[in-house]
């Protein structure tokens, strides 16, 4: 192998492909990047086995086709502080060391054992759906947050995100057990019927990854137990969680009569400003409405107490209840809307935030379950 690039291209190629290296492996391979070139073409590729990665970067292939693995956390390093715009990369004259060339530098890295690193799954010829890429990228934002991380649960039901696709419409949802989000997004054309349950934090990084790339639409396809994303320079494979997911249809509430419209912005504010007296195991906020406004208050015996209230943009009727702050202020941060509507039935039931007339978060809907107030 040989063959030189720019610096801009395989420092992006390492960026992306880093996303999936395995940290804290119990398999010392996995914490490599594998690199391979196919005529003009370098395929970076990475795996921890739950996602894998595989991007391609333009290069000027100067020797025949050929693979390695290198450390992916040097290769990181390097390329982010190579001296020029341009490098070379070479094997060595004994074939166990790659030589990398920019400007007046050059660094000598030891191969690891190609042979050791796990084949990267392939995805199939047919495809799921074709989707925009902001679309996509809009509801990994809206949904990958409310899930459980690992570290706090067991249950791998909650620690996931369930994207059922159906028709013309991408439903996806992630829970905790205590609040929920859901997101459906309208399809081009018709869709493959299925359901998934992909790992949250996985998501997340696909959801960052996503915006370093210009691609209008995404592929999305499965095979066996892996759910593949696809765009014109990278391959993004994820696990599927074989696990049955909750159902979602008896959270969601049918019932609730009494909306509370308030300006987003302000609701936000509000509650940002009251969560710094909220008690660290409960993080209660309450709401209450009196007359055309919302009070929202909070207190701990070790901090102290905060009052504020804001304008209902619409007559409601008096009623009390409490939210965990940080769950309000988590589907607040990812809106767009100017407006919003907290619908409630009572101070024990579940309230279900909406947006008003926003494209944006057109099919995006939050519940939350109340907490006790002594």
């Amino acid at each position: 192998m040989n063959f030189t690039c720019t610096k801009s291209d395989i420092t992006f190629g390492v960026k992306i492909a880093s996303r999936a290296v395995g940290s804290g492996s119990t398999l010392p391979i996995l914490a490599g990047i594998k690199m391979q070139t196919k005529g003009s073409e370098l395929q970076l590729i990475a795996t921890d086995l739950e996602r894998a990665i595989m991007v391609t970067v333009p290069i000027e292939n100067k020797g025949s086709e050929g693979a390695y693995v290198l450390n992916g956390q040097l290769l990181s390093k390097i390329t982010g502080m190579l001296p020029d715009d341009k490098l070379s990369m070479k094997l060595d004259e004994n074939g166990d060391k790659v030589v990398i060339s920019s400007g007046t530098a050059t660094f000598e890295l030891l191969l690891q054992p190609v042979e050791d690193y796990p084949q990267l799954p392939e995805p199939p010829k047919e495809t799921l759906l074709t989707i925009r890429r902001d679309r996509l990228v809009r509801a990994l934002e809206r949904t990958a947050f409310a899930a459980m991380s690992a570290r706090e649960t067991s249950r791998l039901n909650l620690t996931g995100v369930d994207i059922v696709t159906k028709g013309d419409k991408l439903r996806m949802v992630a829970t905790n057990g205590y609040r929920l989000a859901l997101k459906e997004e309208m399809l081009s054309g018709k869709t493959v019927e299925g359901e998934y349950l992909i790992d949250a934090d996985t998501l997340k990084e696909l959801h960052s990854i996503l915006g370093g790339f210009s691609d209008e639409t995404i592929k999305v396809a499965h095979k066996s137990d892996h759910l593949f994303f696809i765009t014109s320079k990278m391959i993004f494979a994820a696990r599927v969680i074989q696990e049955e997911y909750p159902n979602i249809e008896r959270v969601i509430p049918k019932e609730n009569k009494m909306g509370l419209y308030l300006n987003r912005d302000a609701l936000f504010g509000a509650l940002q400003r009251a969560e710094i007296t909220t008690t660290p195991e409960s993080g209660a906020v309450i709401l209450e409405v009196t007359d055309s406004l919302l009070y929202i208050r909070s207190s701990s015996a070790e901090k102290g107490q905060t009052e504020e209230s804001i304008p209902l943009l619409k007559p409601a009727d008096p009623i009390k209840i409490s939210f965990r702050g940080e769950y309000l202020i988590d589907a607040l941060r990812r809106m767009s809307s100017s407006e919003v509507v907290l619908w409630l039935k009572d101070s024990e039931s579940a309230g279900l935030l909406e947006t008003v007339d926003d494209e944006e978060d057109q099919g995006f809907l939050y519940v939350c379950m109340p907490i006790r107030m002594d």
